[in-house]
């Protein structure tokens, strides 16, 4: 579809151009044309000119004085029109050649944003509709084999029924993450940021966290939260949320998390810090992407989350216009440090 549409555009641009080059050539021809007239209709004054002054001259051009030939000669002027002409065809053609090079190249490099935005919307459709048919699917044999079960009691339909509902409940989670993602992926969108008390934004997402790090006996840590950033306080809530619900998920039980901040040349940087299973290094460039988890993840948590956190976290924060990076060391933990202005 784009090698067409590149040739389409390229055709437009040399058509574009061409017309340009022919049009000024022909303004150019006919400047040129109308001088040389009017050159030969001065000079031709000066012979007669110079005849009236009683100066003589051979009644054969070719016995005068270069100076005193007339430039007004019909075949003189048709040879320069003609070598005008020829000169001009030449460097039209070379124009031709040269803006078709060019111009291919420039159609190349304008619908290349637009290729990788319809190849980054077909992964999303592709990795989307994975997600949500693996849910639907155990869902859907779920209730086709209880429903053909004649002995089927009420506890067990109560049963299939409660197990159902976490399905629901995960296709929830999942359809929320993914407006939540496209929400901060629309481009031209206003957002209204305030001055935000950085003690307030952590001990929020803290607070969302709790039940979880309870339910592991996971202990979080932070040191003393001084200063203000400027951005969307629900945004930055869950950009903490996001990194400390992943400290908490992948900590050993009985562990520890940490917070830390530091104030480092006019910005801000939150490290939340784990002692959990880490991150291989053949991870980490893609830990941000979409629906990426890293194996350690899906094999120790092979049901729990969709790997859309990160990418959630990464988009708030470029809105942000900070950082967020990760240091980490299988089976020895990992630290998300965010850095905001």
């Amino acid at each position: 579809m784009f090698h067409a549409a590149r040739f389409k555009l390229t055709a437009w641009y040399l058509i574009i151009i061409m017309v340009v080059s022919i049009s000024f050539s022909a303004v150019i021809y006919r400047v040129l044309t109308m001088e040389l007239e009017r050159f030969g209709r001065i000079q031709r004054y000066r012979i007669e000119h110079r005849l009236r002054n009683d100066i003589i001259i051979p009644l054969d051009d070719s016995l005068a004085p270069p100076q005193m030939l007339p430039i007004d000669d019909p075949e003189l002027v048709n040879y320069i029109k003609h070598r005008m002409l020829v000169t001009l065809i030449i460097v039209n053609g070379s124009i031709f050649v040269l803006s078709g090079l060019l111009a291919y190249m420039l159609a190349g490099r304008t619908l290349k944003p637009i290729a990788d935005m319809v190849d980054e919307q077909n992964r999303f459709i592709s990795d989307a509709s994975h997600e949500l048919r693996t849910p639907l699917t155990a869902l859907k044999a779920t209730l086709e084999v209880n429903l053909r079960d004649k002995n089927l009691t009420a506890q067990s339909a109560k049963t299939v029924l409660q197990d159902s509902i976490e399905e629901v409940n995960s296709l929830q989670s999942l359809t929320d993450s993914l407006l939540t993602l496209a929400q901060y992926q629309k481009p031209g969108a206003a957002y209204q940021f305030e001055t935000l008390d950085l003690n307030a934004l952590i001990s929020e997402a803290v607070k969302r966290v709790a039940p979880i790090a309870r339910e592991k006996n996971v202990s979080i840590q932070q040191s003393a939260i001084r200063g203000n950033v400027t951005g969307i306080r629900h945004s930055l809530i869950d950009v903490f949320t996001i990194l400390l619900e992943n400290a908490v998920k992948y900590s050993r039980k009985s562990g520890t998390v940490r917070i830390r901040i530091q104030h480092k040349d006019k910005h801000t940087l939150i490290s939340v810090i784990d002692r959990g299973i880490g991150i291989a290094d053949k991870d980490l460039p893609y830990i941000f992407d979409r629906f990426f988890r890293a194996d350690s993840a899906r094999t120790a948590y092979e049901r729990d989350g969709y790997g859309l956190g990160l990418s959630i976290a990464q988009q708030i924060v470029t809105l942000h216009h900070g950082t967020i990076a990760v240091i980490s060391t299988p089976a020895s933990g990992s630290m998300f440090t965010v850095t905001l202005p």
